[in-house]
């Protein structure tokens, strides 16, 4: 038992110092960024754009498409192919894994894909959608959800980011200490579960993936890495995790219909997506 826990102490350790760095970086772009009318987020180009947007790996910029969609400044696709693109900290831990890494590009496109198709089909049924006129105002995102515009650049591109790498190093800890205890004393068990059902998967991996925190999208992210789950199953889990974009829209509680309707398509899509890469990849 002790091996198991030391293992997992520096398997999460290993992917610290990587994930501090991308923080810095990405802190420094999306307090750079704003999402509003001048970059096309209401145009024809929409949802390419918004897709293209999230799949940068964090959630700030579903944050930022949360509050726009709940001031009616961008339309329902727009805002759903930024959530289906959006993957938290799955790139980074992907990038990290060794062979595992292999899968971002194929996650990528199918993200992408999925995101761009369910745009530009919501905004088309929902085509007589009416958005206000923007006031010019900005937008910002970051990764915990909170503005840090107005911080100093030690806490900004120094504290903010090393705190974030410290959340997600305890979730990756937790979780491999979860997936490293199980496998020690059931791992014959286990596998025989996970064959059996396979084809629950998809949808098991898309109801953890709407929770909307950031300890989802690492542990689907990690049972992909451990093998505990397919690749498809592992697509349907992040295609619907928004990140922190949920907890915006459910502040607004007027709206309550609107964001579970929302909530519940981004779940039929991600868990039909995910059937389809596991039934692609069963034909191969």
């Amino acid at each position: 038992m002790g091996e198991v826990l030391l293992d997992a102490l520096l398997d999460s350790l290993k992917v610290f110092p990587f994930l501090f760095l991308m923080y810095v970086l990405i802190e420094f772009l999306e307090s750079r960024t704003n999402l509003n009318h001048r970059n096309m987020l209401r145009g024809r180009l929409a949802p390419l754009l918004g897709a293209a947007t999230g799949m940068i790996p964090q959630c700030g910029f579903s944050v930022m498409a949360a509050k726009l969609y709940d001031k009616k400044l961008i339309r329902t696709g727009t805002v759903l192919a930024v959530f289906l693109a959006t993957s938290d900290e799955a790139f980074l831990l992907l990038a990290a894994a060794g062979v595992r890494a292999a899968a971002i590009m194929p996650l990528i496109a199918v993200k992408f894909a999925v995101a761009v198709g369910a745009g530009y089909l919501a905004n088309a049924v929902c085509r007589r959608e009416r958005l206000e006129e923007p006031q010019g105002e900005e937008v910002h995102g970051t990764p915990c959800g909170h503005d840090h515009e107005h911080d100093s650049p030690v806490r900004q591109y120094l504290v903010h980011p090393l705190l974030h790498s410290l959340e997600i190093f305890a979730y990756l800890l937790a979780v491999n200490i979860l997936f490293g205890v199980a496998m020690y004393y059931a791992e014959d068990a286990i596998n025989s579960f996970l064959q059996s059902k396979l084809w629950w998967q998809p949808l098991i991996a898309a109801a953890v993936g709407l929770i909307p925190n950031c300890a989802s999208s690492v542990l689907v992210t990690q049972a992909y890495i451990d093998g505990f789950i397919t690749f498809g199953a592992c697509a349907a889990g992040l295609c619907v995790n928004a990140g922190l974009g949920f907890v915006v829209l459910f502040r607004n509680v007027r709206a309550w219909r609107r964001n579970l309707a929302l909530w519940g398509v981004l779940f039929v899509i991600g868990a039909a997506a995910g059937y389809a890469v596991q039934a692609v990849m069963l034909l191969f």
